[in-house]
């Protein structure tokens, strides 16, 4: 298979998966006697990434495979060709899957304590339904309390191919850093509560969120659509990242 073709059949599967693709099922797609070496598929896919620099849409590497997107500055106008209200997440939410994020593997009562507020059912509810969180063992203490990691479909959500991307707890520090493109994740740094705050305004920003209000966080009867937020906290609207 020329690179020609080769490049039209990566383009043609992205649109049509509908989901990021991996390597190996584009690899799966060719016959065996056509089938492009590991290099030649990653070299089409380069130069579609780079033919599609100066487009609406781009193509970026999640942790699955290969997605086709909407690029950011065309999101907002693209997405009133749907009607539905888009889900609604609160502060608290962000936070909490931050936390998740940075501190993993980390227990539902050390979330807790760094927060100062108790975690609202609703809030985990609503993180598992949206398979962003696991659990990935129990703490070998008392009660041996479940350890919550993220998921393939956290890092796909947001973009990301792996929490190396995230931005580091140290660079957090100064929250003029927010929306700005930061590179490999720290190590042992402690998570204060400006960070934790800067960490869940990065991931606000990379699901283009909008602020609207919120009832309080630890409340388990709220909306389905909605969950708690703690006194001062707004909740955020995310969009699925259009394909």
């Amino acid at each position: 298979m020329n690179e020609h073709d080769l490049k039209h059949l990566i383009e043609a599967t992205l649109l049509a998966a509908g989901r990021p693709v991996s390597t190996e099922q584009l690899l799966g797609l060719c016959d065996e006697r056509e089938r492009p070496t590991i290099d030649e598929l990653r070299a089409a896919l380069e130069i579609l990434a780079t033919e599609y620099q100066s487009r609406g849409i781009e193509l970026i590497e999640v942790a699955s495979g290969w997605r086709v997107q909407v690029r950011a500055r065309c999101a907002d106008l693209v997405s009133r060709l749907w009607q539905e209200r888009p889900s609604r997440y609160s502060r608290a939410l962000l936070e909490t899957l931050a936390l998740i994020a940075y501190r993993q593997p980390i227990t539902r009562s050390e979330i807790e304590e760094i927060r100062g507020v108790s975690i609202s059912s609703t809030i985990m509810r609503t993180l598992q339904e949206r398979n962003w969180i696991r659990v990935v063992g129990h703490r070998e203490v008392p009660g041996h309390p479940e350890l919550l990691g993220t998921t393939r479909e956290f890092l796909d959500y947001f973009g990301l191919r792996s929490l190396d991307q995230l931005p580091t707890l140290a660079e957090l520090r100064d929250v003029e850093t927010i929306g700005v493109q930061l590179e490999l994740p720290g190590g042992e740094v402690p998570a204060e509560p400006l960070e934790i705050e800067a960490a869940s305004e990065v991931l606000a920003e990379d699901a283009d969120v909008s602020v609207e209000a919120a009832p309080e966080d630890g409340e388990d009867n709220a909306s389905p659509s909605l969950v708690a937020s703690s006194d001062d906290d707004e909740p955020h609207t995310l969009t699925d990242p259009p394909l």
